[in-house]
């Protein structure tokens, strides 16, 4: 048996990560249920950033029109309850198979950072598993529209740590946001983050999608191991086993 500390307490009065369905990944809720968390104005969660979500025509990196291949899709008559106007639109635009459904590949080629990059596999595969359901490796347009959310909720929160407005995170503005979010992580593992998930530069910064992809995969964690810490102490003892199998049964 071995101990495992997690820093000076849990972060996290704010909840789970904006808009992520706890159906998805925590079991005995219903999918798509939840929605953002009530926080206080500054917190992890707080305030509202001009511009949509990635997905409409971009912008870099937040206020230049990008010249995209989707059109405007069809007209919002008709739309089901419970899905996003915009949402229903740019679903059948990203359809390109016309298939009923949002694929990996189909995601990651509408989903565009303010430097013009398409977001990575790892985390279109991660948000394709959070928003499906039925477990078939794509999502239809509820769990699209449902995605859609939350990936507008976590460009606001990006922006609002973009403090110099250069369209990505460098380290301080790592920091801050994660600190504010309740995580009390050293500069060591702040390093790790960056030289795992960033390109590799005197500088490092991390783009949107990477940002989406290290906080709601800490939030996963996190959770995993509260339950695992039933006296809220902040370390837990366990075998490398139940570690695994802990730490494999959350992956996303």
């Amino acid at each position: 048996m071995s101990s495992y500390h997690y820093g000076q307490g849990y972060p996290g009065a704010a909840g789970q990560a904006p808009g992520a369905p706890p159906g998805s990944y925590y079991p005995g809720h219903p999918q798509y249920g939840g929605g953002l968390p009530s926080v206080a104005p500054g917190g992890p969660y707080g305030g509202s950033a001009p511009g949509g979500p990635y997905g409409q025509p971009a912008t870099n990196p937040y206020n230049t029109p990008q010249p995209g291949p989707y059109g405007q899709g069809p007209s919002v008559g008709g739309i089901p309850p419970g899905v996003d106007p915009e949402a229903y639109s740019w679903f059948h635009s990203v359809d390109s198979d016309h298939s009923g459904y949002i694929s990996v590949k189909e995601l990651k080629q509408a989903l565009v950072n303010s430097n013009w990059s398409t977001f990575n596999d790892e985390t279109c595969l991660m948000m394709i598993n959070m928003f499906d359901k039925t477990k078939a490796g794509r999502i239809d347009l509820y769990g699209f529209s449902a995605l859609w959310t939350f990936i507008q909720q976590w460009k606001n929160l990006f922006q609002q740590y973009d403090r110099d407005h250069s369209g990505s995170i460098n380290y301080n503005e790592l920091k801050q946001a994660l600190s504010q979010m309740g995580y009390n992580l050293s500069p060591q593992f702040m390093k790790l983050l960056l030289s795992r998930y960033c390109p590799r530069s005197s500088n490092p910064s991390m783009q949107l999608d990477r940002f989406i992809q290290v906080c709601t995969q800490l939030q996963v964690l996190t959770e995993a191991f509260r339950e695992k810490d039933t006296s809220m102490q902040g370390n837990v003892r366990l075998s490398f086993e139940e570690f695994l199998i802990m730490t494999a049964s959350r992956m996303l």
